[in-house]
């Protein structure tokens, strides 16, 4: 991911074999997402698909994940960050080969801890990457390298757990800016989940016009917001005619939590 965020990377790599690209990829959705008890365990099976002629290296790995308004995608180490739920899981293979045009699984097993002090949203992130067609030294064959370019495709699978339906739900808007770009008019708003609980707001405006006169609604989307995380909301305003309004920003869960403001707009 998102609208989940489905996580994907793309990387190069030098020095290693001509013509070697990664085909395989996750089956199904980038985001694993369970309500969960304190003390239980939970199992699950995460898909790997692999496209190609030739049967494909895959690695499989963990690193917790932070993402923020201005573009900010943090992966540290698993298992650091406060609301990260990589220690609770175990999986494997860790490595693994999957056939030409067929699949295999990774498995693995979430451990909710017995612990009375959980409360709201943990999460993490289970990477897939190919690794390309595996090397097979034929014998009495030197070592070699040549000098070429390997797309390496990675995936991030979004590992979520929610502790029934405690968490205190908290949005708040950090920073609205109206954006003059070319032809278009921007109004970006950014919003930060200060809570113990995921969010996944969608917002819009409502315009009025100096008079009090209803303008219209205009849409920004859904996005994820996980407790610590910040999103940025584009609403295009673009097919407004220039003038002084009062907007009325909503910020809308879908679960009764609803969070507004307002703002006054010239352009």
């Amino acid at each position: 991911m998102k609208t989940i965020i489905n996580i994907f990377f793309c990387s190069l790599f030098l020095l290693v074999p001509i013509g070697s690209e990664a085909r395989v990829s996750v089956i199904g959705r980038l985001s694993h997402e369970r309500t969960v008890e304190i003390g239980k365990n939970y199992k699950g099976t995460i898909f790997i698909r692999n496209d190609g002629d030739v049967p494909e290296e895959v690695r499989v790995y963990q690193t917790d994940y932070l993402f923020f308004f201005d573009g900010r995608n943090l992966y540290g180490e698993p298992g650091k960050t406060s609301r990260s739920n990589a220690v609770w899981i175990t999986f494997s293979p860790h490595r693994l080969i999957v056939p030409a045009k067929g699949r295999s699984a990774v498995n693995y097993t979430i451990k909710v801890p017995d612990d009375e002090s959980l409360v709201g949203t943990y999460w993490s992130m289970m990477m897939v990457e190919g690794m390309g067609k595996p090397y097979e030294a034929k014998e009495g064959e030197k070592s070699k390298v040549n000098l070429g370019i390997r797309q390496v495709m990675r995936f991030g699978v979004q590992m979520v757990t929610h502790i029934g339906d405690t968490g205190a739900l908290k949005l708040k808007f950090l920073k609205t800016e109206l954006l003059k770009k070319e032809e278009r008019i921007i109004l970006q708003i950014d919003a930060e989940n200060n809570g113990e609980r995921w969010l996944r707001p969608f917002i819009w405006a409502e315009l009025y016009d100096e008079k009090g006169s209803y303008i219209g609604r205009f849409e920004g989307g859904r996005l994820r917001i996980y407790p610590g995380t910040s999103v940025r909301y584009r609403v295009d305003l673009s097919q407004v005619p220039e003038g002084k309004y009062r907007a009325l920003v909503v910020a809308d869960s879908g679960n009764e939590y609803v969070v507004g403001a307002q703002y006054t707009l010239f352009f």
